[in-house]
């Protein structure tokens, strides 16, 4: 059984690792159907129907804003995401899928999940308290707040 960290660099290192090897994993499986890993989250975010703003996908896909501008000129350029002005806030722009976008992402998707078929039980229950520690951390401290400081 592999060790539990013993301290927050232990935690960092074994997250970062595991995002890297899953990020690797998955990424050949990508790379086969012409996209990146960044390009797939897009798509599984918009997978949702909704519309969503670009400011919205840059942040939840942890890309800078004009990282994001170029990967969706890319997938729309493949006819897999169209933009639309946000009919609430005209300022606003939201990306969707496209129909082909749709059925691309879907059949991809099936692709990965097969993939990491192999994951087991504990992998999965894992992959549970990693996203309860998302959002605790999420829910947490200011992103620089110090543990102890005081207010002033």
């Amino acid at each position: 059984m592999p060790e539990v960290p013993a301290t927050p660099v232990d935690l960092l290192r074994a997250l970062t690792r595991a995002e890297r090897l899953l990020a690797r994993r998955v990424g050949g499986v990508l790379a086969a159907e012409g996209l990146t890993v960044e390009a797939w989250r897009v798509l599984c975010l918009l997978a949702d129907g909704q519309g969503h703003p670009m400011s919205e996908v840059a942040a939840e896909e942890s890309l800078p804003p004009g990282t994001l501008t170029k990967l969706v000129d890319q997938l729309v350029d493949q006819n897999l995401v169209y933009r639309r002005i946000d009919p609430q806030d005209r300022r606003r722009i939201r990306a969707y899928l496209t129909a082909r976008g749709r059925r691309e992402q879907e059949r991809v998707d099936a692709l990965v999940r097969a993939d990491l078929a192999d994951l087991t039980t504990d992998d999965l229950a894992l992959a549970g308290a990693l996203a309860a520690l998302v959002d605790r951390l999420g829910a947490g401290r200011p992103v620089g707040a110090a543990v102890g400081a005081r207010a002033r």
